[in-house]
């Protein structure tokens, strides 16, 4: 039999919480104030306390690092991540449950405990060579992101990025800027609409932001917890 020695094991949380910003994917960070990775970027997370459960961890961090106050039902698990060496600090592992949420606007962030600073950072330059994400936090963000991809094909999740009232060219700016791709606005309005229980309309109208042009009709978000059939991104309409 192999003799090995046991590294003591922490159970860690981290977030990534989305936003529009002028129709650009933004996530909210915090600069580490300590080492390990101080001065970088990473999303807002931390251990675990004994007496709780997984999703209150990464509320209760979000909220000690950043000033955000969020519900249970705003957050969703992504995945969760144990390589032994994601952790420099080798006399301990850690396993990480990653979690996302989407929110229409943030409100001012403030750093605590052990962050520098809170900031909310356009997705792409997080995402890029530089600035550098702390521990595999690049990887946390980057799955993140695809799981909101995904989620807005299949469920009505783009319209946690609107306000209670929105029209359907801001719902395809969602679109357009978590998939990061152009969308046909006729194509778009026409699945939209013929998917049912996405969206219900107001019976209300609006100008455009800046006053100028025709008003816009508004809508709300419907009954459907699923999209039937799924509004996939282009390219790949029949993926399975």
């Amino acid at each position: 039999m192999t003799n090995y020695r046991k590294r003591p094991l922490d159970v860690s949380t981290d977030i990534a919480v989305l936003t529009l910003i002028r129709d650009e994917l933004c996530a909210v960070v915090i600069v580490r104030d300590k080492a390990p990775f101080k001065g970088l970027y990473a999303l807002p997370g931390g251990f675990v306390h004994d007496d709780e459960d997984l999703p209150e961890a990464a509320l209760r961090e979000l909220a000690e690092e950043t000033n955000l106050a969020l519900r249970p039902d705003d957050i969703t698990q992504v995945a969760a991540y144990g390589n032994p060496d994601r952790d420099p600090r080798k006399e301990k592992r850690v396993i990480t449950i990653s979690y996302v949420a989407l929110v229409p606007d943030l409100p001012p962030t403030a750093a605590g405990t052990d962050a520098r600073d809170a900031a909310v950072i356009p997705v792409a330059q997080l995402l890029a060579d530089s600035p550098a994400l702390a521990f595999d936090h690049r990887q946390l963000l980057q799955d993140a992101v695809e799981l909101v991809r995904v989620l807005i094909e299949e469920t009505p999740a783009a319209t946690k990025f609107c306000q209670p009232e929105f029209t359907l060219a801001e719902l395809r700016a969602v679109y357009e800027a978590v998939w990061s791709s152009s969308v046909h606005a006729g194509n778009f309005r026409h699945r939209v609409l013929q998917t049912p229980g996405f969206v219900e309309s107001t019976g209300d109208k609006r100008l455009p932001a800046g006053g100028i042009g025709r008003q816009a009709e508004l809508y709300r978000r419907g009954p459907a917890q699923q999209l039937h059939p799924a509004i996939r991104r282009p390219g790949t309409y029949f993926r399975t």
